[in-house]
């Protein structure tokens, strides 16, 4: 979607489509998605539950079950498509090239298996070395992460960890092979404050050290806020907007994005009911005509319940899909959203 940025294309998903076949009709989970991620870049992708941020991504892992889904569009890691690969060689590109941590860690281990033991299952899966260096690696990543006394502390139980540190753990299990591409899904879900700043913070420095590229899901901007180059903020299975992160902050296109940045809590706003966006995401079994927006937007006109609009692009490679005028969006924007921010 964007040719800005300074590392190597990693990641570029052209015209992505997810629907699941169920029993009670096609989900459209997904539809018409693109972006690009490159080197040393972090892709924040943000939206409600049910947005299909998730779902796109484990297209890209290749853990979606292709027996009722059908996937459309092309996937390119460094110029393959992973969509065309046979599942024996998405194995080797999985976990090692492309690694994900996922959203509850405490789900994601194994409670009767130590946590070094874990680690070391995952170094041999892909490399032939033996058991005491890939527990040896194991200590060493548990180190990279954080953990004190990790020789130690490798020896223990996923439920012997605080939350905190089970992300710490599965951040290291993705670490294992130095991948290219590491998707975070919700981070920092069930997590303090204090916590999710150093989860954050830790993610970013393993993107400076690791020169990995890091896709960042979540439903809360203020998490992308710090650590996002890009923003994508996607809505019913569909991208609303996209652009450089300090374009979304300071002057975002779409009625959507400006919900999420009202409902957003600030030391500015401490004092403050912070504004809902009003009604619930459409059904994507049903999903309304026009833009999918369109029936909790305050600002839909004629042509917005009719007619479903394209990814506009601004001058500055900043993309949105609404069909409000630019004029009519710099008026709202200083008047309601960027006065609230503290953004004119």
């Amino acid at each position: 979607m964007s040719e800005a940025g300074s590392g190597a294309t990693l990641l570029e998903v052209r015209d992505l489509s997810v629907r699941f076949r169920t029993r009670d009709g096609v989900v459209q989970a997904v539809s018409n998605l693109s972006y690009t991620l490159r080197r040393g870049e972090t892709l924040g992708i943000v939206g409600e539950s049910g947005s299909g941020k998730s779902v796109s991504n484990l297209a890209t892992m290749g853990l979606l079950n292709r027996s009722y889904t059908d996937i459309t569009g092309e996937i390119l890691f460094e110029g393959t498509d992973v969509l065309k690969l046979r599942q024996e060689q998405m194995r080797r590109i999985r976990g090692k090239d492309i690694a994900m941590i996922f959203q509850d860690p405490f789900a994601s281990l194994h409670p009767m298996y130590r946590v070094g033991k874990q680690l070391a299952e995952a170094v041999l899966a892909h490399e032939d070395v033996s058991r005491d260096a890939a527990w040896n690696r194991a200590v060493e990543l548990l180190e990279a992460v954080g953990i004190p006394n990790a020789r130690a502390r490798a020896r223990d139980y996923p439920h012997q960890f605080s939350g905190g540190m089970r992300q710490r753990v599965m951040i290291a299990m993705a670490l294992v092979h130095n991948p290219d591409v590491l998707i975070a899904d919700e981070p920092t879900t069930a997590l303090d404050v204090t916590v999710q700043a150093q989860i954050l913070e830790l993610i970013d420095r393993v993107k400076r050290e690791f020169d990995c590229g890091v896709i960042l899901i979540t439903h809360d901007l203020g998490v992308v806020a710090e650590t996002a180059s890009h923003v994508l903020v996607m809505y019913a299975g569909r991208p609303m907007e996209y652009g450089p992160a300090q374009e979304i902050f300071t002057g975002a296109q779409h009625p959507y994005t400006w919900g999420l940045l009202e409902s957003m809590p600030t030391v500015e706003k401490r004092l403050e009911i912070l504004v809902p966006i009003e009604g619930s995401p459409p059904s994507l079994l049903h999903p309304p005509s026009g833009c999918p927006f369109h029936p909790r937007c305050k600002y839909r006109f004629e042509p917005c319940d009719g007619e479903r609009p394209p990814l506009f692009r601004l001058p500055d490679g900043h993309l949105d899909a609404c069909y409000l005028p630019p004029e009519r969006k710099r008026e709202l924007w200083t008047k309601r959203i960027g006065a609230e921010l503290g953004v004119t």
